[in-house]
């Protein structure tokens, strides 16, 4: 027993420590070889640290098809009846809608209020001027073709997380309405769950050499000076996440009671992973590994962090808003406020479009940007420090999703 408690508790520390390792690594390049005209010495460098954390990356997207499908199809098959299933996906569903709309609001209250776009003493992108980003915009069908499958092997193949979903579901119900029949398939499956933790307990010592490697590398190529630059920026949007978390943690409390400070000590880890990596992704097998430690059911888990994946990304959501004012102010566009009301509405249902394609939050901010007759060269702004900004927000949407599967499994009566 005493191996499980003390393990999780040393990966966080090696964790955090190759983060700080990795600010400073990645400062010392920056300084000594970031003034070398083209950069060409940084290059070999942090082509060799972005190998590093590709190969964690993979290894991690490796775990996750059959880590999803394995949970969802034995946790629906246990759960007995389509109607536990439907009543607990329709609470899931609640509290994501409730807290995106809460994420959503809260980012448009900051920015308004703090005005970061006004401050920015920098010259603007032309407004012509290309983003380099992939075209996608976010459109009913859109959202449909990625949200059913057409074949369950190309969705594993590609991690669609929303479509490995909807295919386990069904094949979940199949399997609860079967019985008896199905019973060996569900073995299996269960004992497949079990196997996949295990291949993530041997990637996570992996971890640490991501986690610094991605920091490094993001460090040498634009030297803590871009901080400096949009200090301001990133100050009030982390402060925004601090806000969206506190607010999370105290809704948590008053379910949970004092047993929400267990579940942020189990979650530690997986939202550091998420912080380093820039990931939320890196973070699901762990999370889901600590969720089951921390005591949530995990017939219950395996329905709602799937899903929260698809749906509930609070700290994206904050993003976006954050993101699409802060360009509107940087231009001088005073938008009305009814326009940025309808722009909250469009931002809840067309982040759900674009699922699976990457760097989806630009690619939604800039589709929307381009509705409300905002100049999409403004993302130029943004590119430079994506990456700090996406740190936490991946960090704030492991939490969310934590959260979320905590109440959940309280209000099904199964936490233990």
């Amino acid at each position: 027993m005493t191996t499980h408690t003390q393990r999780p508790n040393r990966q966080t520390v090696y964790v955090a420590v190759a983060l700080v390792l990795g600010i400073i690594v990645g400062e010392l390049l920056s300084l000594t070889l970031g003034g070398v005209e083209p950069h060409s010495a940084l290059k070999p460098i942090i082509g060799i640290f972005s190998a590093l954390t590709d190969i964690f990356l993979r290894l991690v997207k490796m775990i996750i098809a059959p880590l999803v499908f394995s949970t969802l199809v034995v946790g629906m098959a246990k759960m007995g009846d389509i109607h536990t299933v439907g009543r607990v996906g329709l609470k899931a569903m609640l509290w994501f809608f409730s807290a995106s709309v809460f994420s959503l609001l809260l980012g448009m209250l900051l920015v308004n209020w703090f005005e970061p776009g006004s401050s920015l003493h920098m010259a603007l992108p032309d407004i012509g001027a290309e983003t380099g980003l992939p075209q996608a915009t976010p459109t009913l069908s859109n959202f449909v073709s990625h949200m059913f499958p057409k074949s369950i092997i190309e969705a594993m193949a590609a991690n669609e997380i929303l479509q490995i979903v909807v295919f386990s579901m069904f094949f979940g119900v199949a399997c609860a309405s079967l019985g008896e029949l199905a019973h060996p398939t569900v073995k299996l499956l269960d004992s497949l769950t079990h196997i996949m933790l295990k291949v993530t307990g041997y990637v996570m010592h992996v971890a640490p050499v991501a986690v610094f490697s991605a920091v490094a590398s993001v460090i040498a190529q634009n030297g803590i000076g871009v901080l400096a630059s949009y200090g301001r920026f990133i100050g009030e949007f982390y402060l925004g996440l601090l806000l969206l978390c506190a607010t999370l943690g105290f809704v948590g409390f008053l379910i949970l009671g004092h047993k929400i400070l267990s579940l942020i000590r189990h979650i530690r880890e997986p939202m550091l992973l998420a912080f380093g990596t820039a990931s939320s992704e890196s973070a699901y097998p762990k999370l889901l590994q600590q969720l089951e430690r921390f005591g949530c059911d995990e017939k219950v888990c395996g329905l709602v962090l799937p899903l929260g994946y698809s749906f509930n990304l609070d700290g994206s959501m904050m993003y976006m808003t954050f993101a699409v004012l802060f360009i509107a102010q940087a231009y001088g566009i005073d938008m009305a406020l009814g326009d940025q009301l309808i722009m909250l509405l469009v931002l809840l249902f067309t982040s759900k479009g674009v699922a699976g394609v990457p760097r989806a939050s630009l690619i939604v901010i800039a589709a929307t940007l381009s509705m409300f007759h905002i100049p999409e060269a403004g993302l130029l702004l943004l590119l430079a420090v994506d990456q700090v900004l996406d740190m936490g927000r991946s960090a704030t949407n492991v939490f969310g999703n934590s959260i979320a599967a905590a109440l959940v499994s309280r209000w099904e009566k199964t936490l233990r």
